[in-house]
């Protein structure tokens, strides 16, 4: 009888190796705000707030209070997002009107493909922005790039985010969307992390908002939560970010219902600083005490919210002052997924996991090691950090401007007359490290203009330096 309980227990043994020898690798999640400014929602500071599934996911992981998109417009920033790699150098150097030749190449190595090649399953719903030529065989679409399941608009949801019509399903338009655009996707999101995907793999999911950039509309449910707002434009906007909110907490009760919480990483950020002027208008973004807005190379133009859910590695209600940026996301996937960085080219992110990994601990902070430095450029404009020590200045670098940010993170007092040295050398490193990007990326942004559709007006110091008015992106 032992014998037989032995032989038995052997081949009991046998039929579940293949569940233990299960792919153990963690889910990603990307959840990417429009225009969502640093002071925009609760657990950032705005009291007025009434983002309550943010806050909580606050609570139950990491924030970063020194996080930061790579550019102050949407395309650039995203591009970064899933390729490591600053704006000017893959090519994706503003944002994309339609039918503009500005894209992202299949020449850059992106996230999803390295992901799907793995063994992850791939999904990408919402805003895509990075062609002009959207959902056309003139250029890439985000199957190109590594995804296995997409609905996806080339810009803005039009012609409102109520029941926009300009969705787009794996190439296939879809007419009217049944809701609000940011409800809308995450319905798709959680439909296919429900029943479309491969449940042998583990998921990569990008979910790009479209809110709260505008046109912006807000369903009455909440803007009824803030009927105390007299003025309509005001209300409707903070509805917009309720509605991005509940949204997002949707997607996250998505991750419940299928057992996926505690195996996904969730990264929740924006893609720039808010629009418009703050208190008239439709642009009624905030950006907290910072200094510049969308567009901007102070630090409200590229300061956003980042918040990382890694349950095991991010201790619950933590805070990080590490400074991040877009570009970090992709090494730090691949990491997530045992995948080793693409050699050959230049990464200007890094991974960031084991300042995570620290945070949680308790740890002293972890240096990051960064041979690329933190560098922002848009609109013939520029920003460079070393530290806490930031440069702003147009291309031409005429009359830079030096902040300590450590000291004066509303970027209010220029030091660049009290430290000259300093600001020569990191002007000299900033030179080299512009020309070293300009070398490797194409030049469409000598020949498409700022806003992809005129040529830039030109200065002695960069054939294309333009200083002019651009469309609204």
């Amino acid at each position: 009888m032992k014998s037989l309980r032995l032989a038995l227990f052997g081949i009991l043994a046998c039929l579940a190796a293949p569940a233990a020898a299960a792919d153990q690798r963690p889910n990603i999640v990307l959840f990417l705000a429009d225009d969502l400014g640093y002071g925009e929602i609760g657990c950032y500071g705005n009291a007025a707030a009434i983002t309550p599934h943010l806050d909580r996911f606050a609570k139950q992981g990491l924030r970063l209070t020194d996080c930061h998109s790579a550019s102050s417009v949407c395309s650039p920033s995203r591009s970064s997002l899933l390729t490591g790699r600053t704006p000017f150098r893959n090519g994706v150097f503003t944002w994309i009107p339609e039918k503009s030749p500005v894209h992202l190449r299949t020449s850059e190595i992106t996230l999803p493909k390295l992901l799907a090649a793995a063994g992850y399953d791939t999904c990408h719903v919402g805003k895509w922005h990075l062609n002009g030529h959207f959902n056309s065989p003139e250029q890439p679409q985000p199957s190109d790039h590594g995804y296995a399941w997409w609905l996806a608009t080339q810009n803005n949801a039009a012609p409102s985010h109520a029941f926009p019509t300009n969705f787009v399903r794996n190439g296939s338009p879809i007419g009217t969307a049944d809701d609000y655009s940011a409800p809308f996707i995450v319905k798709e999101a959680a439909i296919w992390l429900e029943q479309k995907r491969d449940r042998a793999k583990p998921f990569f999911l990008t979910v790009w908002a479209h809110e709260p950039h505008y046109p912006i509309a807000s369903a009455e449910r909440y803007q009824k939560l803030h009927a105390a707002i007299a003025d309509p434009e005001e209300r409707t906007y903070r509805a917009n970010v309720t509605q991005l909110d509940d949204a997002f907490g949707s997607l996250m009760q998505a991750l419940d219902r299928i057992g996926a919480t505690d195996s996904t990483f969730v990264f929740f950020t924006s893609d720039n600083g808010p629009e418009g002027a703050g208190d008239r208008g439709p642009g009624r973004g905030l950006a907290g005490p910072l200094r510049g807005r969308k567009r901007s190379m102070y630090e409200g133009g590229h300061r956003v919210p980042g918040i990382i859910r890694w349950p095991g590695t991010t201790a619950p209600g933590t805070v990080s002052d590490l400074p991040v940026i877009g570009s970090d996301f992709f090494p730090t996937a691949l990491k997530l997924a045992g995948i080793e960085p693409p050699t050959g080219r230049a990464l200007d992110g890094v991974n960031i996991l084991p300042a995570l990994a620290a945070a949680a601990a308790g740890s002293p902070p972890v240096a990051i090691d960064r041979p690329e430095p933190l560098y922002w450029r848009w609109g013939g404009q520029v920003a460079y950090r070393e530290g806490p020590w930031k440069i702003v200045a147009d291309e031409a670098l005429a009359k830079p401007e030096l902040y300590n940010l450590a000291a004066d993170l509303t970027e209010s007092t220029d030091l660049a007359s009290r430290e000259p040295e300093r600001l020569a050398e990191m002007l000299g490193r900033l030179r080299a490290h512009t020309e070293e990007v300009e070398r490797e990326g194409p030049d469409w942004w000598r020949t498409e203009g700022w806003n992809g559709r005129r040529p830039p007006r030109k200065t002695a110091a960069s054939p294309g330096g333009p200083t002019g008015a651009v469309e609204r992106p």
